[in-house]
């Protein structure tokens, strides 16, 4: 346990940015079900609007330092191989 100010205020952040990214990874995860949901169902007006959303919801997590920007374009490069042909 941290006995020193500075390292208890440093344990406190650590929490804090800690949920804040599993929230951001959560989301991440969620928009990723929703969209192969979609792509089960063959629901073509619905994969639109998900992949939109993925996409925003990624690029936002990368915009915070959540995940790598490198990492984030290649999650959205696979999403983009999956889509079905128009």
């Amino acid at each position: 346990m941290a006995s020193h100010k500075s390292a208890k205020k440093s344990v406190r952040q650590d929490a804090k940015v800690r949920m804040r990214n599993r929230m951001w990874k959560s989301r991440i995860k969620t928009a990723k079900n929703k969209l192969e949901r979609a792509f089960e169902q063959k629901k073509v007006d619905d994969i639109d609007t998900l992949y939109k959303e993925y996409n925003s919801v990624v690029d936002s997590a990368a915009s915070k330092g959540v995940i790598h920007r490198n990492t984030a374009s290649r999650k959205k490069a696979r999403m983009a191989q999956k889509l079905p042909a128009r």
